[in-house]
């Protein structure tokens, strides 16, 4: 038994595929085009357009860098500490994966609104947009690290350190090589749905036109304003960039895949 689904299978899949993802997308693609291209690119090269974007990408990058190194260090102390709670905060890391982002928004607004009870500040502001995407992004690295942290040989670290090597040196060495892969996969991740997220800035980021507002707000304000191809372009304008992100990201994997198996 090969555990091949046959052609049947296969014809299935792809239905499904070209139901819920592909034809979706390629009416998106069709209706960005309806001016033309010279209406698809003046309408993603229009100026509130390109800031829109700019700011997007800009705090994405920033949510993604952020990602990985606080997810790698909480892979780091849920796999290799002991703690009171240690389940409980591991059930938490998915928590952004269920919870409505809109719900993220309206509890940051509480948190670091004008009502701020913290005393903190963050409203209409880039690094509210920081922390909103921040909390919907953070399982990427956690979970894409914390399975090759849990199956990375301990005996190397060990003989590292058997030899004078300091933690961080051992980390350096030996730890991050292993992790690397893992890593960038999870920012990179990360990134691609920082890019398209609405829910979790909708309210804590105050959607000011070049200033805070990411481009599905900007999405969202040519749709209410009656201008649905400007819409449909700038949506392709993203989807492009999380493609090829993820494209990078799939190449990236089988690369290393390859290169591992040539070490074995």
């Amino acid at each position: 038994m090969t555990g091949a689904v046959g052609p049947l299978g296969i014809a299935t899949a792809m239905l499904w595929l070209s139901v819920i993802v592909l034809l979706p997308l390629a009416a998106l693609t069709v209706h960005s085009f309806d001016s033309g291209w010279s209406g698809f690119w003046d309408a993603v090269t229009a100026p509130s357009a390109l800031q829109a974007l700019r700011i997007t990408v800009l705090v994405s990058v920033v949510v993604a860098l952020i990602n990985v190194v606080m997810g790698t260090l909480i892979a780091w102390v849920l796999v290799r500490d002991e703690f009171p709670g240690k389940n409980i905060v591991n059930a938490l890391i998915d928590l952004p994966f269920a919870l409505p982002t809109i719900v993220a928004s309206i509890v940051l607004l509480a948190l670091y609104g004008p009502q701020s009870p913290v005393g903190i500040h963050l409203n209409a502001t880039q690094p509210g947009l920081v922390v909103a995407l921040a909390f919907v992004t953070l399982p990427f690295v956690v979970r894409a690290v914390q399975p090759v942290l849990m199956e990375a040989d301990r005996e190397v670290e060990q003989a590292a350190a058997s030899l004078g090597a300091d933690n961080l040196t051992t980390f350096r060495r030996i730890v991050l090589p292993t992790l690397a892969p893992a890593i960038i996969s999870g920012g990179g991740l990360a990134f691609a749905r920082a890019v398209g997220e609405f829910g979790s800035v909708v309210l804590i980021g105050g959607n000011i036109p070049r200033h805070t507002q990411v481009a599905s707000q900007y999405i969202q304000q040519q749709i209410e304003i009656d201008r649905p191809v400007n819409a449909a372009a700038v949506s392709v304008a993203l989807l492009v960039i999380s493609f090829a992100v993820l494209l990078v990201l799939r190449l990236f994997s089988e690369r290393s895949a390859r290169k591992e198996k040539q070490t074995r």
